[in-house]
């Protein structure tokens, strides 16, 4: 399928920095609740995220992602989560993080 440009600007994709990972409970597959600060402008928002396979708790704090903004908030188990955190599948369907290569602001958008 082709997207026209105006398509992919209208998806919001930023930086934010994981402050917090625990574990969610009553999840259909095994994911965490992470908490990432997205800057002064937009803040901490919640997200869900199936990386239990690959990721430890405690290796996700300080580490950069990547998230869509824009979509809307859906519940997932006990939760809601407020921004999709974006991962590639691995040969086995487990999500490896996208993140960027060198630390920027938190909230920075991607264009």
């Amino acid at each position: 399928m082709t997207i026209e440009w105006i398509d992919f600007e209208k998806v919001d994709i930023r930086i934010g920095t994981i402050i917090s990972a625990s574990d969610l409970p009553n999840a259909r597959k095994p994911a965490y609740v992470l908490q990432i600060d997205f800057g002064d402008e937009i803040g901490i928002k919640k997200s869900s995220s199936q990386i239990t396979f690959h990721y430890q708790k405690q290796q996700l704090i300080n580490r950069q992602v990547m998230a869509v903004m824009n979509f809307s908030p859906r519940q997932i188990g006990s939760m809601i989560s407020e921004v999709l955190t974006l991962g590639f599948a691995d040969e086995n369907g487990n999500i490896i993080l996208a993140i960027p290569d060198k630390s920027l602001a938190n909230g920075a958008k991607l264009f």
